[in-house]
């Protein structure tokens, strides 16, 4: 991409980017200026998406800008930490202004909705690729962990699970995509409210991300303990139990990917607490299984109560 066209795209991202009080200096220095607010800690994120591995080569550029960000705001709700400001770096076959346009119109169109302000990055020419970093903040001591599980806790997940995985297989699979289960694989929701409202009232949080076993077992190993999650007990969109049978349904939701739903473990005196956000917050809230004792494991167990073992534990980035 030559550098005329550069400087007219990082123009175009520029006149559109909202700012907000504490960007000092945003987009077009070297780098950008920005004010943390006093007797705060500073929370960053980075996530890259690659068409045809993070999204089906011809997603609309609006859905594509939207995911960019979104899958970077969850790892800032996982941690219950209020999104600031994001950088982008943009790799594109050749300059598109339209495809910017409506790029930026996923992108900004869900910054708004967060209040936050693209302050800088990069454009390149090369495989349509699209990196996104995201910045923070949260009290000192009350970000949400991976590795805060205790023996005791429940283990919880926002939503339904399976629907990104399930609309991923109809596609694959060229079979015609339930439109309930393309939106979550599109436009997956960050829970970024969520998971400010759980700060003070969980343990251990992640988003799912890789999948629920592979990211369970992320929580499993850095508390060092024993997670039991009831297969049977996830929650599923309607729209998943309509398009796939119950054993194909399971493995999609403890396997599946691109979820960007909450899933944590907290204590049964939290329980009142949980259920009163989930009706404020009209976000449903499953408990799915238990924190049991300290060894590093996970365990899915089936409606019987006996292990389960899913052909694949969720998403490998470097799989073939």
């Amino acid at each position: 991409m030559g550098s005329t066209a550069e400087f007219d795209l990082i123009e175009r991202i520029r006149r559109r980017a909202a700012t907000r009080d504490d960007v000092v200096l945003g987009i077009g220095d070297d780098a950008a200026i920005l004010q943390p607010p006093p007797g705060q800690q500073l929370v960053v994120a980075m996530d890259t998406l690659n068409t045809g591995v993070h999204f089906p080569e011809e997603t609309a550029p609006a859905d594509i800008g939207w995911k960019a960000l979104a899958v970077n705001l969850s790892d800032l709700a996982a941690m219950g930490a209020m999104p600031a400001w994001c950088t982008l770096s943009l790799s594109l076959p050749h300059s598109d202004a339209a495809w910017v346009d409506a790029f930026l119109d996923g992108f900004l169109g869900l910054a708004q909705m967060h209040g936050v302000a693209l302050v800088g990055g990069d454009t390149t020419r090369g495989p349509l690729s699209v990196s996104v970093t995201v910045h923070g903040f949260v009290a000192p001591g009350l970000a949400l962990r991976r590795d805060a599980a205790r023996v005791g806790d429940e283990v919880w997940v926002s939503g339904t699970v399976g629907d990104a995985a399930g609309a991923l297989a109809q596609w694959t699979s060229g079979q015609p995509v339930a439109s309930g289960l393309r939106d979550r694989l599109d436009r997956p929701t960050p829970r970024v409210a969520l998971g400010r409202a759980l700060v003070g009232l969980v343990h251990a949080c992640i988003d799912i991300s890789d999948g629920l076993a592979a990211d369970l077992a992320h929580v499993a190993q850095a508390s060092g303990v024993s997670i039991d999650v009831h297969a049977p007990a996830l929650p599923a969109s309607e729209a998943l139990v309509k398009a796939f049978d119950v054993p194909r349904r399971m493995h999609l939701q403890a396997t599946g990917g691109d979820d960007y739903e909450l899933c944590f473990t907290a204590p049964g005196a939290s329980r009142a607490a949980l259920v009163r956000i989930a009706s404020e917050m009209a976000i449903p809230l499953t408990s799915i299984g238990t924190v049991t004792a300290a060894t590093a494991q996970l365990r899915l167990l089936d409606a019987a109560g006996r292990p389960w073992v899913p052909s694949r534990a969720g998403y490998e980035h470097f799989s073939g």
